[in-house]
């Protein structure tokens, strides 16, 4: 039984995470590309991106967890120094 609790727990952290990390990929697109770029979004976001690092919820639940115990500040920079590297290195491969 505590195994499903503490799914539960990650599941709740991840979908605070996921919002998040939403929100900084938005903000990103527009400061970097001055445009919004839906499609952008999903790739930064989406848990085939997210699997390079792990199980996707466990990452979201990661940035939840920074987020909820040290601000919003504090999860953009872990998005920013973590995730953000091999994002702009798929995008360069990508527009190739």
């Amino acid at each position: 039984m505590a195994r499903r609790t503490d799914r539960a727990e990650v599941l709740k952290e991840a979908w605070v995470g996921d919002a998040v990390l939403s929100l900084y990929a938005r903000l990103k697109i527009l400061r970097d590309d001055g445009l919004i770029d839906g499609a952008k979004s999903v790739r930064l976001t989406s848990n085939q991106f997210l699997s390079c690092f792990g199980e996707p919820s466990e990452v979201e639940a990661e940035i939840g967890q920074v987020y909820s115990s040290q601000g919003l500040d504090e999860a953009f920079r872990f998005i920013e120094s973590r995730l953000i590297p091999v994002f702009e290195r798929q995008e360069a491969r990508r527009r190739k």
